[in-house]
């Protein structure tokens, strides 16, 4: 198999599905969100769905979770690292879709 065409597949099936770009764009744009915050600006996602998306990234190291022992319970969700140098990509996947669709 073409190289390019496997390292886009590995991307994609990190990345791919129609919440996780959204929800690394939405913890970009505001640095540090909890879930509930989340929840409220990714209009039609369920809690199911964020639940197992942000699971899914934390797995693939691009989002981290931190939560506070306090009551109520509070979690928070921000970028890693490896996901920062993700971002430019995304942005410029963004700008290309407002100039050609």
């Amino acid at each position: 198999m073409d190289s390019t065409i496997c390292g886009l597949r590995k991307a994609l099936n990190i990345i791919g599905g129609k919440w996780k770009i959204l929800i690394l764009c939405s913890i970009y744009e505001c640095g540090v969100m909890r879930y509930g915050e989340l929840r409220r600006k990714i209009d039609g996602i369920t809690n199911t769905m964020l639940a197992q998306s942000l699971h899914e990234l934390e797995d693939a190291k691009l989002v981290t979770r931190q939560q506070f022992n306090e009551m109520p319970l509070r979690v928070e969700y921000s970028l890693t690292p490896k996901c920062e140098t993700l971002i430019p990509i995304l942005l410029e996947l963004k700008d290309w879709s407002e100039k050609n669709i």
